[in-house]
């Protein structure tokens, strides 16, 4: 398996893509079958969308990788274990040759939620990322000797839409905690990833050196919205001017302001259905 960061570096030049994938609400093999078609160069398995029962993302991960015959990377989120579990459950995915992680926290459960379920968060993102580098030095949480080390690639998450010099000192501490790749929610203008990493080295004295994948989100007329949706985004697709169209030209956009590193969001459609087909005209009309 090919790790995040090694495949940035071979080729600098080259867009590499990484693609949103969320595991089913179901265990039958064939709910995994749309990974297969994408044509992305990674995977990325989500941790429960929408907070529902799911398959676990390492596990569908490892079936994808093991039946597409692709590179994947699962997310994982500190709110729902606690350290033995979180670090079991790392110890697994190396060892069934799982190396790229995205850690993240999950979204907070609602007061309502919470009268049936619990947070755990006996992790911090950050925490996690440094346990993660713990883990690949063969310790565990504990500084106890584990009888061999991992191999993991850990990345985290970067979301423009908070304040940006609360982002840029968020960003500044999951680096430092050993993040080797960041993945970026959604814009829609390749201007607000320049000032950000403008304001990181302003800020600190030196670029970000991990690689950051820049979220592009391929909308449809029926998809969920998350965040602020440009208006004349919300018009075109009004008009009849298809998503993949859309997707295509910001993806021109990013290319030319030199952003090879992309994370494509496949529409999400109302009941958590995913249009892969759509991402995958996105990618197969950029690469010919």
């Amino acid at each position: 398996m090919t790790t995040i960061a090694e495949k940035r570096d071979q080729d600098r030049d080259a867009v590499v893509f990484i693609c949103d994938f969320s595991p089913p609400r179901g265990s039958d093999p064939a709910l995994l079958e749309g990974a297969q078609q994408i044509g992305a160069d990674f995977i990325s398995v989500a941790y429960n969308p929408g907070k529902s029962t799911r398959v676990n993302s390492t596990l569908a991960a490892s079936w994808i990788q093991a039946n597409a015959a692709q590179d994947v990377l699962f997310a994982l989120a500190t709110r729902d274990m606690n350290k033995v579990a979180a670090e079991s459950l790392l110890l697994g995915a190396d060892l069934m040759g799982l190396q790229n992680v995205l850690v993240v926290g999950g979204d907070p459960f609602t007061e309502k939620e919470l009268a049936s379920v619990k947070s755990v968060d006996d992790f911090k993102p950050t925490e996690l990322l440094g346990a993660i580098g713990s883990m690949n030095q063969g310790l565990d949480y504990r500084g106890r000797k584990l009888r061999s080390p991992t191999s993991l690639c850990a990345g985290a998450a970067i979301d423009l839409s908070h304040d940006l010099e609360r982002e840029t000192r968020l960003t500044r501490r999951k680096a430092e905690s050993g993040a080797t790749f960041f993945l970026m929610q959604p814009i829609f203008d390749p201007g607000r990833l320049s000032d950000f990493l403008e304001g990181y080295e302003r800020a600190y004295g030196e670029a970000l050196a991990p690689p950051i994948f820049c979220g592009l989100q391929v909308m449809a007329p029926d998809s969920i919205v998350f965040g602020d949706i440009p208006g004349w985004v919300t018009d075109d697709l009004s008009h009849g001017r298809t998503g993949e169209d859309i997707a295509s030209k910001l993806l021109n956009d990013f290319v030319s302001a030199g952003i090879r590193s992309i994370y494509l969001v496949p529409p999400i459609m109302k009941g958590g259905r995913r249009d892969y087909e759509a991402a995958a005209s996105v990618i197969q009309s950029y690469r010919g």
